[in-house]
């Protein structure tokens, strides 16, 4: 782990208390805590943005089961991609719709088209990309 190093911050009182709402929302322990979380939130966006970088991410599909062919066509998309799908979890939310969670490593470009396929696939309900870091910042 690297060395810590402290540094003072200017801001505006007003923001700083909305500041402090936020970190006892989410439960962090300090201040720090949170700016370290905001500064990698920041780094991985940029990160994403260059869209070389390896990165990894989720896609959430809800779909109605009974839809012609979609699992099918779900699953042949995700075999598509075999070299970037990671794993895969399904879920029967009720007699007929599923929620599947399906994660991503690659390249970022790579990752958010696979993304865009999949929710893009007709009879796909709702769908959602969630971009991360495979944990490297540097």
């Amino acid at each position: 782990m690297s060395e810590l190093v402290r540094f003072g911050v200017s801001i505006d009182e007003h923001l700083l208390d909305r500041f402090d709402e936020l970190i006892a929302e989410k439960s962090y322990v300090s201040r720090s805590e949170a700016l370290r979380d905001l500064i990698r939130g920041a780094l991985i966006e940029d990160r994403w943005e260059a869209g070389d970088a390896e990165a990894s991410g989720t896609v959430t599909l809800v779909y109605d089961h009974h839809s012609h062919d979609l699992s099918d066509r779900l699953t042949e998309r995700q075999h598509s991609h075999h070299e970037e799908v990671v794993s895969t979890l399904h879920v029967h939310l009720d007699a007929r719709h599923c929620l599947e969670v399906i994660v991503l490593r690659g390249v970022a470009r790579d990752l958010k088209r696979i993304a865009d396929g999949l929710i893009g696939t007709k009879g796909v309900k709702h769908g959602r990309f969630v971009a991360t870091t495979t944990g490297e910042l540097d």
